[in-house]
């Protein structure tokens, strides 16, 4: 191989020094306190949107906030007793993924009972919101989405 030639093939094995890579590869899971080594707990959204739109949420980026060169971001979330998400839509589709506790969700005009396990689909422009039923226990999933996406629109100020 000549070496104008080399220099256009990079083996997938090969890591250039101007590549982002993410601190860790591997994320330890603490099941004493439900997280995940090193990755900090955020607010679910800016506190000045939680005026009767949202309560007791929080979220953690476990994949896509640190350099990951990942077209989408993994995200868990986690509601407290008696707390829920914001009521909204948004263009793009997603999944959430149940892992901890008992909810209900809304997505549209329906209306289901979760638990572990159980998989969400949200698409495209559909109203959604998360709710935790359960009184004693936080309701925790996950959600991949898009790293690039439409922010989210509150249900009746769109």
């Amino acid at each position: 191989m000549t070496e104008s030639a080399a220099q256009l093939f990079v083996s997938s094995c090969e890591v250039s020094e101007q590549e982002v890579r993410p601190a860790r590869r591997l994320l330890r899971f603490d099941p004493a306190t439900f997280s995940w080594e090193g990755v900090p707990v955020q607010a679910y959204k800016p506190a000045v949107e939680s005026a009767l739109a949202w309560e007791g949420v929080t979220r953690r980026v476990l994949v896509g906030a640190s350099g990951e060169p990942t077209a989408f971001q993994l995200r868990y979330f986690e509601i407290q007793p008696g707390g829920f998400s914001s009521l909204e839509r948004h263009d793009h589709a997603h999944a959430v993924l149940v892992l901890r506790g008992r909810g209900r969700v809304r997505v549209g005009d329906e209306t289901f009972d979760v638990r572990p396990f159980d998989l969400v689909y949200v698409p495209p422009e559909e109203p959604h919101q998360f709710l935790n039923t359960d009184p004693h226990e936080p309701f925790g999933f996950l959600c991949p989405v898009d790293a690039q996406r439409d922010a989210p629109r509150p249900v009746g100020q769109d």
